[in-house]
């Protein structure tokens, strides 16, 4: 039984290692492209000029991902609003990420279903997808909070883009490069 026991033992560990090397060789090569064949998404997000107005909320950062990169066109808006967030209650439901989110820089828009609570690094909020009215173009509302400070981003989605695009945003989101913005931002 002995024998059994470490036979067990020594397969256990190598599959392990195995799976480890897997996810390694994985993550350490260079991020494949979006493909029309295999509909896989691997954005590269490229910082541009903020293209808004000045607004009492101030400047914010504005990204790009082309089109070989997300499959359609994606612009990605995102900027602090220090005081404005409810501070007991956060972005609690969808009622409030209309209140908070940035969707009137873009347009008017009409949501596409219910939001869903999101998390950001150590902060909750919410999102939700839109359809851009008087154009193709979809976008996606999030905004999320710490104490009362908050940060709103607004993805706005090409033609040919897929239709969710949430997972790809809230990891770029939740990216040590945005992280430390928010961070910096809100003054955490």
């Amino acid at each position: 039984m002995r024998l059994t026991t470490k036979f067990v033992a020594i397969s256990a560990a190598a599959a392990l290692l195995c799976a480890a090397a897997a996810i390694w060789i994985l993550r350490s090569g260079e991020p494949a492209r979006a493909t029309a064949a295999s509909g896989e998404v691997r954005p590269v997000w490229t910082e541009t000029d903020w293209p808004f107005s000045a607004d009492p909320w101030g400047k914010g950062k504005a990204f790009r991902c082309k089109a070989e990169d997300c499959g359609g066109e994606v612009q990605l808006y995102v900027r602090a609003k220090l005081g404005f967030c409810n501070c007991a209650t956060g972005v609690a439901d969808d009622g409030d990420l209309e209140q908070m989110g940035d969707l009137a820089l873009i347009g008017k828009a009409t949501p596409l279903g219910a939001g869903r609570e999101i998390i950001v690094g150590p902060m909750r909020g919410r999102s939700r997808a839109y359809r851009l009215e008087g154009n193709r173009n979809a976008a996606l509302s999030l905004a999320f909070n710490q104490r009362c400070d908050m940060v709103a981003a607004t993805a706005l989605v090409g033609p040919g883009a897929p239709a969710s695009l949430e997972p790809a945003v809230l990891a770029f989101l939740n990216s040590d490069r945005m992280l430390k913005w928010a961070e910096i931002a809100l003054g955490l």
